[in-house]
């Protein structure tokens, strides 16, 4: 089938067609599902159908809310009230009431699947498979988030006497949290920031990516159900109209960011008081796999394929360069070439494809841009087929020889063009690690204990997380999940993610017995939400 074909076929199954050009004109703010009545932009999604004369464009879905700082500061003002300095209803709460709250959303949101999955194909074009994944992935996040948190809090129920001086000590909140998630996760790694936010007591104004905007709308009865008022408002729209207001309010504590690092950096230098606001930010990445001679060739050539491809290469998780030993180079890339023609491309929903149409409207552009750049520099395009377009579908590219002088060497290319660079010395491909930007990850390939050894050695100071013949990967999501360099911010996984959104914070006093008179007092009579001994089972 030639991708000349790809939209062609206008019979969308029923159990996934989706209402088209509707009108979603609602959003949370301070407890309340509210009407929008302000401008609106289109939300189209990158699967094309014909229109009334036949010819193709981008499917209208519909229109949703585009807001400004009006809104903006409306939302965290909302998000303020809630917290108020500390002593609102959230963060004062007990930890098990607000652990009720979170089960409560993800009973409701578990209900909303089918109709979430559906949208998440449609809008950023992600097979069925992985938008299914995505989805039970994120209700498992926010049950192992909650599992988490109840350990965290029996470590807790506890007061420690040292040197004569009484304390219990926990985690507090922050306070309120700007959180903006990415469109290549727009559900999951929006909630791996959101979830961890809120259940440790934070209030939140949230903004969804600028795509995978409608997926979020089916949520919004679950979160003003669930949660108390202002702990969570939900805006949208640009973020230089949204966010930039919040920030450059100060009257925010938190930026939460999975995007990169230029909208991270211009959005943190917009608070007055830059030294007041923490960062939890999981940015870009060019994460290379290094293929030693020694290697298992088969599986280093899938693992490359998958960790190149899944998604269209639209993971920061993805591999971005692969290194491959010169005395295997040719054989590497025969098997690599062949794998990638076995790769089913088509529309999300068909059984077994692999490679789907891009949501994002310039990125076929960006990617022949990328790809004649590296032409003329000497790399050339080893499969048939690669690099061509079709609308919004790409065929994947993969080019080499790749060298410095390319622009592909160099930027996180996000998408389905695969750069390989054969090497004779393993210190080449570690230079580049060194050199790079960006440190999140690497895989390494081969079968020799004495060849990984020392390669792990060094690299684990390099990046954050060394693979052993697999590609590289966030999960499992109870693993640290962080980058050095401008890949990331703190860490993010579900134990780290609660600390990143909370401050250890203390009770002490002196052990006399007036001190412990009260200390009993407010134990035996559960006088205080924060001193207690309760233990969450």
């Amino acid at each position: 089938m030639s991708i000349k074909t790809i939209f062609d076929d206008q019979n969308v199954p029923a159990p996934f067609q989706v209402p088209l050009n509707q009108k979603y004109d609602t959003y949370l703010l301070n407890g309340e599902i509210k009407k929008w009545q302000g401008k609106t932009s289109e939300v189209h999604s990158p699967i094309f159908t014909k229109n009334a004369e036949g010819k193709l464009e981008p499917t209208l879905l519909g229109t949703v809310p585009v807001m400004g700082e009006k809104d903006a500061l409306e939302a965290l003002d909302a998000a303020n009230t809630a917290f108020n300095n500390g002593t609102g209803l959230w963060p004062t709460m007990k930890v098990a009431d607000r652990i009720k709250c979170v089960e409560n959303f993800a009973a409701i949101m578990a209900t909303k699947r089918e109709e979430v999955v559906n949208f998440i194909m449609w809008e950023i074009g992600k097979t069925l498979p992985d938008a299914q994944k995505e989805f039970d992935r994120t209700i498992e996040y926010i049950h192992d988030t909650i599992e988490e948190l109840k350990e965290l809090d029996r470590n807790c129920a506890k007061l420690k006497l040292h040197s004569e001086v009484y304390a219990q000590i926990r985690r507090g909140p922050l306070g309120v949290v700007l959180c903006l998630g990415p469109y290549n996760y727009p559900l999951n790694e929006t909630f791996c920031l959101l979830i961890p936010a809120i259940i440790m007591g934070n209030t939140t104004v949230f903004k969804p990516a600028k795509f995978g905007v409608i997926l979020i709308t089916p949520l919004l009865e679950a979160f003003a159900e669930a949660f108390p008022k202002g702990v969570v408002n939900i805006l949208f729209g640009r973020g230089r109209e949204v966010a930039t207001p919040i920030v450059k309010s100060g009257r925010v504590e938190v930026l939460a960011l999975i995007g990169n690092s230029k909208s991270a950096n211009a959005l943190q230098s917009h608070h007055p008081k830059q030294n007041r606001l923490r960062l939890v930010l999981g940015l870009e990445a060019k994460n290379p796999a290094i293929v030693l001679p020694d290697t298992d060739m088969d599986l280093a050539v899938e693992e490359c394929v998958l960790g190149s491809l899944s998604y269209n290469g639209q993971r920061c998780t993805a591999l971005k360069m692969i290194f491959v030993h010169e005395n295997i180079i040719e054989t590497f890339n025969k098997k690599f070439v062949e794998r990638v023609k076995q790769l089913k491309y088509g529309l999300p929903w068909e059984e077994g494809v692999k490679l789907t149409p891009l949501p994002e409207p310039g990125k076929p552009e960006y990617i022949k841009s990328l790809v004649d750049d590296a032409i003329a520099k000497g790399a050339e395009i080893i499969n048939e087929g690669g690099g061509e377009s079709h609308h919004s579908f790409v065929y994947p590219a993969i080019m080499y020889p790749v060298n410095e002088k390319m622009d592909l060497y160099h930027e996180e290319q996000f998408g389905p063009v695969v750069p390989i660079l054969s090497f004779k010395d393993v210190q080449e491909p570690i230079d580049s690690i060194v050199n790079s930007n960006y440190g999140q990850q690497v895989s390494l390939f081969s079968v020799n204990a004495d060849t990984l050894a020392p390669l792990v050695d060094s690299l684990v100071n390099q990046v954050c997380r060394v693979n052993i013949n697999s590609q590289c990967q966030r999960g499992p999501d109870v693993y640290p999940f962080v980058g050095r360099k401008d890949s990331a911010v703190s860490t993010l996984s579900v134990r780290a993610a609660l600390r990143s959104f909370s401050i250890r914070t203390l009770v002490a006093c002196k052990n006399n017995q007036l001190n412990k008179d009260i200390l009993n007092d407010m134990l035996d009579n559960n006088k205080s939400n924060f001193v207690n001994t309760n233990y969450i089972l």
